[in-house]
């Protein structure tokens, strides 16, 4: 199988064309080539398939296996696809949260999607205890679920309790969880994917943290807000949309030899 593997922000996905290939079990497909030493390694895997109505239909599965279904990276990931290959700036890609919007700038190099409007529950700086310590989480959907925590340095927060956080009884499908320090220039976060456990960043979750900021009274809405995190920067702006700003980097391709044959049948490298 001919591959792509892009990279946003540090958040690492392989890409794989389904638009004329049959796969059998994308879970257990997406499980082998994530993996970093016997596999080809990522936090998933992109399919990439025809869309109705827009440009391209993703179909996203975290290195376990599991479906997501969205993921800010990725998109503006297939916007380099489809900018590299075809010099289309504007593109429309179908996932499972609806339709995303990606634009390259060409003269900054970055891409930009519209995330849409966020959504919030009543669990607004609800306490949640994880080994007898208090925190205060704020429920925010970026078209995947998210627990946003604010702490005066992230640098200091253990795996363990991220990933406590993400498995607590609170949310019985598992969350996304976003620990965020307010700091003089924007945010520093760190993130715990569902599914793929600590990233180097997240698009979606750096859109949650900036909307929880905005509902809990710490940034102005209307503002580009720098969101550091461990991979690099991201720009989000929030007016009535939310705006997701970052870079989108071919990092190689190659063949995958499926060994299990979960594929039906392959076909050569397509130009894109």
């Amino acid at each position: 199988m001919y591959f792509y593997k892009l990279q946003g922000a540090g958040n690492d996905y392989i890409f794989v064309d389904c638009f004329d290939n049959s796969i059998d079990d994308k879970s257990k497909l997406a499980i082998k080539m994530s993996d970093r030493h016997f596999g080809i390694g990522g936090d998933g895997v992109i399919f990439l398939y025809p869309s109705f109505t827009a440009d391209v239909r993703m179909r996203m599965f975290n290195s376990d296996g599991s479906e997501g279904a969205m993921c800010g990276n990725a998109v503006r990931c297939i916007g380099r696809l489809f900018y590299d290959n075809y010099a289309k700036a504007n593109v429309t890609v179908e996932t499972n949260s609806g339709i995303k919007t990606v634009s390259y700038d060409e003269e900054k190099d970055l891409f930009t999607v519209n995330m849409g409007k966020p959504t919030f529950s009543d669990e607004i700086n609800k306490p949640i205890f994880v080994s007898g310590k208090q925190y205060n989480y704020t429920f925010v959907n970026m078209g995947n679920p998210h627990c946003v925590i604010f702490v005066s340095d992230v640098k200091r927060i253990k795996r363990a309790t991220m990933e406590a956080i993400q498995s607590h009884s609170f949310f019985p499908g598992g969350i996304n969880v976003e620990f965020v320090q307010i700091a003089e220039d924007g945010l520093n976060v760190r993130v715990c994917e569902r599914g793929s456990g600590e990233t180097l960043s997240c698009g979606t979750g750096a859109c949650a943290a900036v909307a929880a900021s905005v509902k809990c009274g710490l940034l102005q809405p209307k503002s580009e807000v720098k969101v550091s995190l461990l991979g690099g920067d991201l720009i989000v702006k929030y007016s009535e949309n939310i705006y997701l700003t970052g870079n989108a980097e071919k990092v190689y391709e190659g063949d995958y030899y499926d060994k299990v044959h979960f594929c039906n049948r392959w076909s050569c490298k397509r130009t894109w």
